[in-house]
């Protein structure tokens, strides 16, 4: 069995719509604390996307980790095509009947000129699957995974089978740096969700939790 650790990137420097920036003083911190609570793990490997909000938290994990490290592509968040760079009034002004009807969670919606929940699960589970494929072969069992919240989402409900439209049910607000786990049996290759949105090691220092940030799309 490999156990797979989905994280959400750290806090980013913006709050306008999945735009490519670092990470914030906050992310920083909640990289730290993910990488002290991992060193428990027996974490042996780590991925990442390439967007920089991920890549600086794995670089921040790996300072405790020191283990091998590549990005993917795929890994990236949900492409949420015209509202990218907008602001939350903006996005509410110009999309808004399209966010409602989004919540409502009736049919798998594309974002305008962007992606749905079944593209990210078609470009991102391969990569998780041959990850999980790879370290078994390897005898590895433990592994982790900096993405993003639409990828997390989407991958949960693939594995589930509960349909896309049904993303948004985990967790209202999926926490920067929480811990979401997949398991992989080798034997039947399957996945099992052993936990989701698990984020005790930043609950401490509430000023971490995304109530301070914006709420999730």
């Amino acid at each position: 069995m490999v156990k797979i650790y989905l994280i959400r990137h750290g806090r980013q420097e913006s709050e306008l719509c999945n735009v490519d920036v670092p990470l914030a003083d906050a992310g920083r911190r909640q990289a730290e604390l993910c990488g002290q609570r991992l060193k428990e793990y027996g974490i042996k490997r780590l991925y990442s996307s390439n967007l920089i909000r991920a890549v600086e938290t794995a670089e921040i994990i790996n300072e405790l980790l020191n283990v091998p490290y590549k990005r993917f592509d795929e890994l990236e968040e949900m492409n949420f095509g015209f509202l990218t760079g907008l602001t939350d009034a903006q996005i509410k002004e110009q999309f808004g009947e399209f966010i409602a009807e989004r919540k409502e969670m009736t049919s798998d919606l594309k974002f305008p000129g962007g992606e749905c929940g079944q593209d990210v699960f078609d470009r991102a589970f391969p990569v998780i699957r041959d990850i999980a494929k790879e370290a078994d072969s390897d005898n590895v069992e433990s592994v982790a995974i900096v993405t993003h919240g639409g990828v997390i989402r989407s991958v949960l409900a693939g594995i589930l089978g509960c349909g896309f439209e049904n993303k948004l049910v985990f967790s209202r607000d999926l926490e920067n740096c929480s811990l979401t786990q997949i398991d992989y049996d080798e034997n039947k290759d399957r996945f099992y969700i052993e936990r989701v949105n698990d984020y005790s090691h930043i609950e401490k220092e509430e000023t971490l939790l995304r109530k301070y940030f914006k709420r999730c799309l």
